[in-house]
């Protein structure tokens, strides 16, 4: 669930209202261990995404950096790039496919 939860600082353009929801969503759903709640939580769980949300933009308001502003596009090609290289099946490493099995009586020479 957590996956989806993207750093939204020092970003430019800025992280918008609809990103900060997402993460606060996947936040909550995290926390509460569920995807969607039932119709007894369902107040509470938006509260909860509201309030998270709220408290995000906050929170991204006020943080400072002298660092220089991330590139979109940049971090998402340098996402794209770990995730093939961690993803990706070696199969040099392994070695050689393992022979395929032989029946019991395959190959035998005595007649049987």
């Amino acid at each position: 669930m957590c996956r989806n939860i993207r750093t939204l600082f020092n970003f430019d353009p800025p992280a918008t209202p609809e990103e900060i929801r997402a993460a606060s969503l996947q936040f909550v759903r995290k926390i509460a261990g569920f995807n969607k709640p039932s119709k007894a939580n369902e107040a509470s769980f938006l509260a909860a995404v509201d309030s998270i949300a709220a408290v995000s933009a906050r929170l991204l308001g006020s943080l400072e950096t002298n660092a220089p502003a991330k590139n979109r596009e940049q971090e998402a090609a340098k996402a794209k790039l770990r995730a093939a290289e961690r993803f990706r099946a070696p199969k040099e490493a392994h070695g050689p496919p393992p022979p395929d099995p032989v029946s019991p009586n395959e190959g035998r020479h005595d007649g049987a």
